[in-house]
């Protein structure tokens, strides 16, 4: 697990120093490449984490999601890093289990608010409306033990890089330090939604496994910043 090398009390210095710059086409096809290869990589160690604590099928349905999402972008290559989200979105859309649908969603969100403007303020938007829309569906709050609880500090951490201009590397890098703390505090809850509320004290120090993949994403949305393990 890495660190992510931003926080709040330097986002003033690094807004002095840094302009907002816009993710292209290539940064966003990279970084797509890097969660899913990381998630491939990954699936045995977040199958193990969600048998521990859920029903044990979070690794295989996020590695088909992300295989199909990966073929959607060879046979539509997109011309937009909207575009790029659009077809992760689809990817999570077509498949199943509980994750597969919340994920597929916000990533449409995302989607809507970058279109062709990946900016700090493009992402703040989009991971907000993206966040909203998985709190609605799934009504989950801070403190469920879902990924909800790394999903709305990376948000947080958006919305403050943005309204102090701080550029899009050093926000993505606070974003993934934030939602790798949320992810690590799901480790002391108890799980209130899904099979997971059922499990109980089992649980106990074991981090939500949707809760890590979020900040495995933000992770990898920064070629240095690498990602963090489901183990």
């Amino acid at each position: 697990m890495s660190g992510s090398g931003a926080n709040s009390a330097d986002l003033d210095e690094r807004a002095a120093a840094t302009a907002d710059t816009a993710m292209t086409l290539e940064d966003a096809l990279a970084w797509v490449d890097r969660f899913i290869s990381h998630v491939v990589a990954s699936k045995a160690a977040f199958t193990e984490l969600d048998r521990q604590a859920g029903d044990g099928d979070f690794g295989t349905n996020i590695e088909a999601a992300v295989t199909k999402a990966r073929r959607r972008l060879t046979e539509q290559p997109p011309s937009t890093p909207g575009e790029v989200l659009q077809r992760v979105s689809a990817g999570f859309l077509a498949t199943g289990g509980t994750s597969g649908p919340l994920l597929g969603a916000w990533f449409r969100e995302l989607a809507k608010r970058v279109t062709t403007h990946a900016t700090t303020e493009a992402f703040a938007l989009g991971v907000e409306a993206g966040t909203a829309a998985v709190q609605r569906l799934g009504r989950a709050c801070v403190g469920d033990r879902t990924m909800i609880d790394a999903m709305v500090p990376a948000a947080n951490a958006l919305r403050q890089a943005f309204t102090v201009g701080v550029g899009l590397e050093s926000a993505l890098r606070y974003a993934a330090s934030e939602a790798r703390r949320g992810a690590e505090s799901t480790t002391t809850m108890l799980g209130r939604k899904g099979r997971a509320s059922y499990v109980g004290e089992a649980a106990r120090g074991l981090p939500d496994p949707g809760a890590v993949l979020i900040a495995d994403l933000f992770e990898t949305a920064v070629p240095r910043g690498g990602a963090g393990s489901a183990g």
